[in-house]
């Protein structure tokens, strides 16, 4: 039996203030290899030079990872501001795009962080660029020392901030076996408004949404806030989810006649 492949969406950075490149963190693709037992394959976050049709062909499931720039306010009905930026619209046109395409086909579909907001974007819902100005949630930017950088510390900025809330008999609280979680927070847009049929999976516990799946979606098609790509060889939450998101890339590749065997 041959490995299941996965693309994992790229994300536009700039090298030395002139080159333009395609990056994934690594994490994403470790998590993919290690955990969920699939081959990673990132492919260009560009749709002009990624043929939608073909790269479904090619893969059994998509990863749509996190990544700094916002989801550009005008896909939701928002004018943009430059407080906002950065943003990736290449990025935007090629995931909302693939992410409907994934749901038809019921082609295995998760989404973190950023990829859950696309996620919510696809089916009509908004964003709100800084969750911590809405009244009463907390910051969940990433931690910084008090002269405002990052803290230099991964564990401690990857460490879990505060508690999800999971709805009763859900995707999520099935797919868990348990009520609640504790998650890691890195972010500042957030979902404002859900789509059309996106379930709300989980709560932080001041409001802010954390976990969503796609109602009536044929196949795997969960979304989380929280970085789940950080520790899942290791936390037992984040190892669950990409375990059961590689369950789903197998059931689809042989469903395909892929991996017949």
């Amino acid at each position: 039996m041959t490995k299941p492949v996965v693309g994992v969406i790229g994300n536009a950075h700039v090298v030395n203030d002139r080159h333009n490149v395609q990056v994934v963190g690594q994490r994403n693709m470790r998590a993919v290899a290690e955990v969920a037992e699939a081959l990673p394959l990132m492919f260009a976050g560009i749709p002009d030079i990624t043929d939608i049709d073909a790269l479904l062909g090619a893969v059994d499931g998509i990863l749509l990872t996190g990544g700094r720039a916002n989801v550009h306010p005008t896909y939701f009905g928002v004018e943009p501001c430059a407080a906002h930026e950065p943003y990736d619209q290449d990025r935007d046109a090629m995931a909302l795009s693939l992410i409907e395409a994934c749901v038809e086909r019921g082609v295995p579909l998760f989404g973190i962080c950023r990829g859950l907001q696309e996620m919510n974007v696809a089916f009509g819902g908004s964003l709100h660029p800084e969750i911590r100005e809405l009244p009463g949630r907390m910051n969940h930017r990433m931690p910084r020392l008090e002269n405002g950088e990052v803290h230099p510390d991964p564990e401690v900025v990857f460490a879990d901030r505060h508690e999800v809330r999971l709805l009763a008999d859900g995707a999520f609280a099935k797919l868990l076996g348990c009520e609640s979680i504790r998650v890691n927070s890195l972010h500042g847009q957030g979902i404002l408004n859900p789509g059309k049929r996106v379930v709300l999976e989980g709560i932080a516990e001041d409001g802010t949404i954390e976990a969503i799946s796609i109602a009536d979606a044929p196949a795997f098609a969960l979304g989380v806030q929280w970085h789940a790509e950080y520790d899942p060889q290791t936390n037992p939450i984040n190892q669950a989810l990409f375990k059961a998101f590689g369950a789903a890339l197998r059931e689809h590749r042989h469903a395909v006649g892929r991996d017949p065997g």
